[in-house]
Parts: structure tokens; sequence; C-alpha cells
């Protein structure tokens, strides 16, 4: 899949999650092929105010690349000013702007989903970040309960300049429940020449297919399926070049994951209690007993006393 001039290996991408797509999860999806890694949404206003802990988020290493910054706000201006300066400091290989964020703390402020109401915003904003930056900017957008509206407003964002749009095929009022509407994504990928990327529940291989055939996509974008199983990128491109079911992760393996994703906290200076406490529950999902394991992690106190009970459950 190509992107503007970047030229990806493949067309599987990890997606940009708040609080979720840090470097070291990130670097593990991309050791098992994810074709490009986002970072999590960060806030344009912080980046423009120098906020030490927004500006950090941004953090790329050589080892991720290719790499993209998602970026929210609804100032084209704010945008503008916050793209440059992140791509100053870490050199992205994409822009992404966020039209989809279902978070009501985020359409009340009038960005995200919010900005799928007003195509003007959307148009000022992409034609001042590719009028300014080196590098391709790309869209992520959910869809509206009108469909022919939502076609429209891919449309805004390619007649823009945008490189690709990414579509997430639910409502805000949906958020992450209910069924995806494939449909609308497939008439977005007929009514433009960019590149589509599909998102939402992609959660196996034969899902991964069934939605590149029918909606005739460019890509698949990966989110929360792959928070404790990053494995997830090489058995679906493995399904699809080959039409070969690979074996799901043993439970050692995916322990294995997890410290390595532990290790690289601590190597990049990322370890936080309160993530390393989520990954360890989506790492152990669907482990025997899982209810009385989550309730000794819940029960922990500190990153010792978390790695501890991760340590005697991988010995079992």
């Amino acid at each position: 899949m190509k992107i503007g001039k970047l030229k990806l290996p493949g067309n599987l991408v990890f997606a940009p999650m708040s609080g979720v797509t840090n470097l070291p999860l990130r670097l593990l999806c991309k050791k098992y092929g994810a074709s490009l890694v986002y970072s999590e949404m960060i806030s344009s206003e912080a980046i423009v105010r120098e906020n030490p802990k927004s500006i950090a988020l941004g953090k790329i290493v050589s080892q991720e690349r290719p790499v993209g910054i998602q970026l929210m706000g609804c100032e084209p201006d704010t945008l503008q000013r916050s793209a440059l300066i992140l791509e100053k400091i870490y050199k992205p290989d994409i822009i992404d702007l966020n039209f989809g964020c279902p978070a009501q703390d985020v359409v009340r402020s009038g960005c995200g989903y919010a900005l799928l109401n007003n195509a003007g915003i959307i148009r000022e904003i992409i034609e001042r970040l590719t009028g300014s930056m080196d590098v391709p900017v790309t869209a992520k957008m959910r869809v509206l309960d009108n469909p022919e509206r939502t076609i429209e407003v891919a449309k805004t964002i390619e007649e823009a300049g945008a490189s690709a749009v990414t579509v997430h095929g639910r409502t805000q009022k949906q958020g992450y429940s209910g069924k995806v509407n494939l449909e609308i994504i497939k008439a977005i990928k007929s009514a433009i020449s960019i590149p589509v990327i599909a998102n939402g529940d992609i959660r196996d291989e034969k899902i991964a297919r069934h939605v590149l055939e029918y909606t005739q996509c460019d890509g698949l974008m990966i989110g929360r399926a792959a928070i404790g199983d990053p494995y997830i990128f090489h058995r679906i491109s493995h399904y699809l070049k080959t039409g070969e079911l690979l074996p799901q992760r043993t439970f050692d393996e995916r322990m294995d994951d997890f410290f390595e994703y532990e290790k690289l906290c601590r190597n990049y200076d990322l370890l936080a209690f309160n993530d390393l406490k989520l990954k360890a529950q989506r790492f152990l999902k669907n482990r025997e007993n899982i209810k009385c394991v989550r309730e000794r992690l819940n029960g922990a106190v500190d990153i010792d006393s978390l790695m501890k009970i991760m340590e005697e459950e991988k010995r079992g």
C-alpha cells in the first residue's frame, strides 16, 4: 500500500488509541508485522502550549518506522503549528488527523467526531497541513447516521489533499458496540481514489479477509484486538497471503510478549503502574480462571507486586 510518497511493506496498520498506543506496544506490533503504526492521539493545543508530557507522546524510534503521529484538535492554525513542531522534533513519516474520537469531552469541545458536521473546517485543516508539511497527511473518521453526508466528508478529505483516510464503521452513539457498517466503508472506497483503510472489530484472520474482499479497501486498521495480542498482525498477514490459519499464541508465548513489553517500557523510561496493569489484563485474556487472576491484579499496589503476580502466573 502506498500513502502519498510513502510505500508500505504491507497493508496492516496498528490503530492510534488514546492511553494505549505507546512506543513499547508499537514496537511489539511492528515486530509481528504491522506495516504502519500510529502514536496515540495527541492534543494539538497541548503541543502548542509546549506541554512536556504531550510532546513526549510523539517520541519515535527508528525501529518502528514507518510511523505516524495522530493529532486531535479543531482549530486549523493550532493544528498546523502543532504538526510543524512535532515534524521538526520527531520527523514522523505521516501526520494523521482525528475526525472520529467519540469521547464526550472531545466532542463537546468541537473536536473529534464533532468535526464530521463541519466539512469546511475539515477542508481548511487539511489544506493548511498539506500546504506546509513535507510528509503525507492522513485522516481517521467515523461514520454519520446519514450515509450520503458521510461520503461527502470523505470526498472533502480527499479534495483537501489528504493522502489516505481510515474509516471506522460506527457512529459516535455506537461507541465500540453494535455492528460495523461495512456498506458505508465500501461506498466510500468506491467514491474516492485515495487509499481507504477499514477499521472496526477486525478481530481475526477470517474477519480481516472478509472486510478486505467486501469493501475492496486498500488496507486494514487493527486496534483493540492487538492490545494483548500483537502477534495478530503476523497471523492475519500469513492468512491473507497463504489461506493458512496459524495457531493462536500459547499462554506461555503471550506471557513472553508481556514481559518483553515490560522490558521495553523500562528501556524507554515509560514504565507506569496503571498502564502495566491494563496491559497485563489484556495479555492474560482467555487465561483459565481469569476472574481470579484479575482479582489478584486488582489487588496489586505497585509495579513490583503486579510483576510478582505475572511471574507466578507464568510459572503456573
